[in-house]
């Protein structure tokens, strides 16, 4: 069963974040993976921030980079998803509508680390994502 992964989810997996890579790579297995065509530039900003934050090298950012610009992801455009991105906007940015859209249209879970995502108001797909510290 495909699975839509977000920035956070695919750039934790790219970049073996500890706990939070082993949990992607459990979660998503070896599902086929599907996302928003920006989801390749997310992750790439995402591993940017940590990489200037200094939670992973620049060897292992070049690394990740190398592995992201290599993973099987199915990417789709946004204007068949545009109408659905809309009529989230109140409780999501367009950029969360779109993988939300996209999850729903694919009848498919959404794989992400935000939980604050995960429990928003309005999206009609499955979410896997991890347990929060507040139960």
């Amino acid at each position: 069963m495909t699975a839509v992964i977000d920035a956070s989810a695919l750039a934790a997996l790219v970049a073996d974040l500890g706990d939070e890579g082993r949990w992607v790579l459990a979660a998503v297995g070896n599902e086929p993976l599907a996302g928003p065509h920006l989801v390749l530039a997310e992750a790439s900003n995402v591993l940017r921030r940590i990489e200037r934050r200094g939670h992973i090298s620049n060897a292992e950012a070049d690394e990740a980079y190398r592995q992201l610009a290599e993973a099987t992801v199915s990417l789709y455009p946004f204007s068949p998803f545009a109408e659905r991105v809309w009529e989230l906007r109140h409780n999501l940015t367009a950029y969360d509508a779109w993988y939300v859209a996209l999850a729903e249209s694919l009848d498919c879970p959404l794989v992400t680390l935000d939980v604050r995502l995960s429990r928003a108001p309005g999206p009609g797909c499955a979410f896997i994502a991890p347990p929060s510290e507040d139960g």
